[in-house]
């Protein structure tokens, strides 16, 4: 079954990227040029991060502000 992390997300138009802004994971921290390229990157460091805690397919629900 997969699992669900929440991801806020904000744009800063200075730096032109996408960043993590708040997250239900401890420890996310990256950024990225579209919401697109961000969605595709946290599944695998999320998992990274928590490869004690869980195990199979982790489901992102990004949350734009």
């Amino acid at each position: 079954m997969p699992r669900h992390a929440v991801i806020r997300c904000t744009w800063d138009p200075d730096a032109a990227v996408w960043y993590v802004s708040e997250s239900d994971v401890p420890g996310v921290v990256t950024e990225a040029e579209t919401l697109d390229a961000l969605r595709h990157k946290l599944p695998g460091m999320i998992q990274d991060l928590l490869e004690d805690f869980l195990s199979g397919d982790i489901e992102v629900d990004l949350i734009p502000r």
